[in-house]
């Protein structure tokens, strides 16, 4: 079988299943072009040797008996052009943030960040992002779960960055000390209870502890906001991503300022400088 052919064949067995998507792809035809390229490293047209063809099919029959999302299966995710380790100790990686990172925080940063927090890591994909942005920056990775930590701890070897990133395990900012930054980043929990008990199965594989943050998602953003200010320096800034949360948090914080940059989903990620921030 060629690739062409293998490609649309998977596709529509995925597309069959009704599988759920949004942990690095969208829809059945993404989703088959990523397995595919993981195994053979290419999507040319070209005949699949056999034995590549079974590894795949039989990655593909896991993803639609288990629905498991297929970066646990690969044990790998991409955000941009940069590959992660990922397992179930962490969610998927797919924050808006990254987006972000690449341009730089612009217009909002106003001077290169010495030192930078990336709050809630899981994967230390961020973290890992940040640290490659700005060669200058020392980074703190700040998690609750000693599991994503641990996976963080491989991704920050993958990109020989154990000298500028630092990994530790924090409820928020309760273990980072006295240390103040010049930038923190944070995608923390923001799924309401609601949505948590109307996951679709794939959802379900991912740790709850980095999901669900109460009644209106907000928790966790809550008490982000009300510790900010103290951990940045002056002209520093706080970027945040929520999710669905947008109206939710302009109502439950009606004088603050909140940014919202034009990302590719514009209500998902706010920004706000030190000098905004209540407290």
């Amino acid at each position: 079988m060629r690739t062409g052919a293998l490609l649309r064949e998977i596709a529509r067995r995925f597309a069959k299943a009704k599988l759920h998507y949004g942990h690095g792809t969208h829809n059945a035809r993404e989703e088959a072009a990523w397995l595919i390229s993981s195994q053979l490293g290419y999507l040319l047209e070209e005949e699949v040797p056999l034995r590549i063809r079974r590894r795949i099919e039989a990655f593909a029959a896991r993803r639609i008996r288990e629905r498991v999302p297929l970066a646990y299966l690969l044990k790998e995710a991409w955000l941009g052009e940069h590959a992660f380790h990922v397992d179930r100790r962490v969610i998927v990686p797919r924050s808006f943030i990254a987006e972000l990172v690449r341009e730089r925080f612009a217009p909002w940063l106003r001077r290169e960040p010495r030192r930078a927090l990336d709050l809630c890591t899981g994967s230390g994909c961020l973290a890992v992002l940040l640290a490659l942005e700005f060669p200058q920056a020392k980074v703190d990775a700040a998690d609750l779960s000693p599991g994503a930590l641990a996976v963080a701890r491989k991704n920050v070897a993958r990109y020989a960055l154990d000298r500028r990133v630092r990994l530790v395990r924090s409820d928020l900012f309760a273990g980072l000390g006295a240390r103040r930054y010049d930038l923190i980043v944070s995608n923390p929990p923001y799924v309401t209870a609601k949505s948590m008990r109307a996951l679709p199965r794939e959802y379900r594989h991912e740790p709850a502890l980095a999901l669900a943050a109460g009644t209106d998602g907000l928790d966790l953003v809550r008490r982000i906001l009300a510790a900010a200010k103290a951990r940045l320096n002056p002209g520093g800034l706080l970027v945040c991503e929520i999710g669905g949360g947008r109206r939710s948090l302009e109502r439950a914080f009606p004088a603050l300022e909140f940014a919202w940059p034009a990302i590719s989903d514009p209500d998902s990620v706010f920004v706000l400088e030190r000098e905004q921030l209540p407290g």
